[in-house]
């Protein structure tokens, strides 16, 4: 088949979060099958300043009534699959990909209206005619509906997959000020006052709609988890899926990890006391072995629970623990974290960054991986956990109960611990019931260990259920 994935990031390219690592993993996925693939994605800024890539084909015009919008599409080259990057510095020569720091820009809407067809446009340039047209979260939205009123006949044969990976976050935006798609009075049916909902879109025009997570599609399609989206969902229910995404376990492996004090595998854990080691001289934790040490690396966003663990971070710090959170985002929660480090310096360190080197350190040194998502579609960092040894306590939500099994449950395939109850009692319970666990059956900790590491969660698997999917 011939698959135009279209995608706002791309990983090795340009990247803010996990879509650029599936914009990068599954296209490649797809093409070890033998489908001839091709990514769409703006030149940004970064892009450009990286790569000064060369023009592919012809400028190229879209109107909008009789506003031209010139553009040209760079080619660039990601292990052998054609990108094709949309040139059009108005909107994609910025400092960043959609917002200066944590504002995000007001045109957004107007910038990633135009990219969806755009999009369509550079395939048509370049003469690449999809039979699956693979769109990604709210900025891509919009592209099903371009397929849709496209007179040309290029796409007459073409199918479109619509994949949310946060259905969180739908860009919704007042359609009076979104100037390309002033001219389509078709969807004015489609607003709801003024507002027009990129991801209702998506639903509404895609031909399938996948979720990053079984567990994910089955919560968008209660009320609950719908994201206030319950109608447009069930409207579409028999078209809604989920696929889990992969883990790239060429990045995530500890027997070759070279940010990691010493690499280790599942028959021979000794290289991860080195790292847990490593890990408390770096944050200037006392050198306890049996202390355990329980470790989290993410946004700081309600999203990830920080509602359940900072009313009950104190109470936790009675224990004898060592707790080690890395991210950045919410200077609200950052400030109380702080806080509440600057009391206990000897039992909490808060570091607000982000860097590569030490995601790895935390996730090959800590014993526990806190993830008590309010929300999690798919999660990454309990697949890296479990690969590492370091046991997920986390929340029954989306890709979380997907991949991660409970030792309460099933004691004898458990993974990790699970809670349901979206408060900080439950949160403490489990934290409480890990570290029981963990003083109390040392042989079958290591065991559960052992067990965790050998999870595999491969984007080859993943590509062969999209393949049913683009095959449906």
């Amino acid at each position: 088949m011939k698959i135009l994935f279209v995608v706002s990031e791309v990983e090795d390219l340009v990247k803010t979060g996990g879509l650029a690592d599936v914009g990068k993993a599954l296209p490649l996925a797809l093409a070890k099958l033998g489908h001839d693939v091709t990514i769409v994605m703006p030149y940004y800024k970064q892009l450009a300043d990286k790569f000064n890539a060369a023009d592919c084909c012809d400028r190229q015009t879209l109107y909008s009534g009789q506003k031209p919008y010139e553009f040209a599409i760079k080619s660039l080259s990601l292990e052998g699959l054609q990108v094709l990057a949309v040139d059009f510095p108005e909107y994609f020569d910025r400092k960043g990909l959609y917002s200066d720091d944590y504002h995000a820009y007001p045109d957004n809407a107007e910038r990633f209206a135009f990219f969806a067809s755009a999009a369509l446009q550079a395939a048509k340039a370049v003469g690449f005619q999809p039979d699956i047209v693979h769109c990604n979260d709210w900025h891509t939205a919009l592209t099903p509906y371009f397929v849709s009123i496209d007179d040309s006949g290029f796409f007459a044969q073409a199918k479109t997959i619509f994949t949310i990976h946060n259905g969180a976050y739908q860009g919704t935006h007042r359609f009076s000020d979104i100037a390309f798609l002033q001219p389509h009075y078709q969807l004015h049916s489609q607003l709801d006052g003024d507002a027009l909902n990129f991801v209702r879109m998506g639903i509404r025009y895609a031909n399938k709609i996948n979720a990053v997570s079984p567990n994910y599609a089955q919560e968008l399609l209660t009320p609950l988890g719908s994201h206030h989206l319950f109608d447009e969902f069930q409207n579409r229910r028999s078209d809604v899926s989920g696929i889990l995404n992969g883990c790239d376990y060429s990045q995530w492996d500890p027997i070759n990890d070279p940010h990691i004090a010493k690499t280790y595998h599942c028959d021979d854990l000794s290289g991860k006391k080195d790292c847990k080691v490593a890990l408390q001289k770096e944050l200037k934790f006392p050198k306890k072995m049996r202390v355990p040490i329980i470790g989290m690396v993410c946004r700081l966003t309600e999203q990830k629970g920080f509602g359940f663990i900072l009313p009950m971070l104190e109470k936790l710090l009675q224990h004898d623990v060592q707790v080690a959170i890395i991210g950045t985002g919410d200077p609200e929660i950052s400030q109380l974290l702080r806080e509440v480090a600057d009391k206990y310096p000897q039992k909490l360190v808060f570091v607000e960054d982000f860097s590569v080197q030490k995601a790895h350190m935390i996730e090959a040194g800590s014993d526990f991986f806190l993830m008590p998502s309010l929300f999690e579609p798919c999660g990454l960092n309990q697949m890296y956990s479990l690969a590492y040894g370091t046991l997920p306590i986390v929340r029954a939500v989306g890709g979380l109960t997907d991949t991660v099994i409970d030792l309460a449950e099933d004691p004898s395939n458990a993974t990790g611990f699970i809670f349901k109850q979206p408060d900080s009692s439950a949160l403490l319970s489990c934290i409480e019931r890990a570290l029981l666990f963990y003083h109390e059956a040392p042989k079958l900790f290591v065991q559960t260990q052992q067990r965790a590491m050998q999870s595999r969660f491969t984007w080859e698997t993943a590509a062969q259920e999209y393949q049913a999917l683009y095959l449906s």
